[in-house]
């Protein structure tokens, strides 16, 4: 596939072996080459070539780390529900990005147009998050706040 198809959002597909390499870095981002090639039974040249492919596709966005947030001293997190104007989306998204705390955002469908996920130091950093920084951002019509009591993280899988 040319570099111009993959321009124009046409996806290689991927097989087998990417899969089980994706499934290992999303359990472990700093499993090494050889680790990674080992397992999935390929030779260290084929495994950096896999994943360098993958992350050129865009199908690798990064690698992170998963973070404790009330142990790094975030202790209030919350679901936070948007209603925009219509066709706002890009500048709404745009100012939520130079937010701080902010950890997810997707634009959806359904009652409300954006969901996201925000980490702060206290509920008294949450409301002024809240109140003061995102509903005064233009073309945010209402806000809903949904406190999160106990997080519990699960590891993503692909499907085979």
């Amino acid at each position: 596939m040319t570099a111009e198809q993959m321009a124009g959002g046409e996806q290689r597909s991927l097989d087998r072996v990417d899969r089980a390499i994706l499934r290992l870095l999303q359990q472990d981002g700093r499993a090494s080459i050889r680790s990674v090639a080992e397992r999935v039974h390929v030779s260290r040249a084929n495994a950096y070539a896999r994943i360098a492919r993958m992350v050129e596709d865009g199908v690798i966005r990064g690698f992170t780390a998963r973070v404790d947030h009330e142990r790094a001293g975030h202790g209030a997190s919350a679901y936070v529900t948007l209603k925009v104007v219509q066709n706002s989306w890009r500048q709404v998204r745009t100012a939520l990005l130079d937010l701080p705390g902010v950890e997810h955002i997707a634009l959806v469908g359904g009652e409300f147009d954006v969901l996201m996920l925000v980490h702060t130091v206290d509920n008294r950093a949450l409301r002024d998050l809240v109140l003061n920084k995102i509903q005064s951002i233009p073309n945010v019509l209402a806000t809903q706040t949904l406190l999160v009591f106990e997080e519990t993280d699960r590891l993503p899988v692909l499907p085979d």
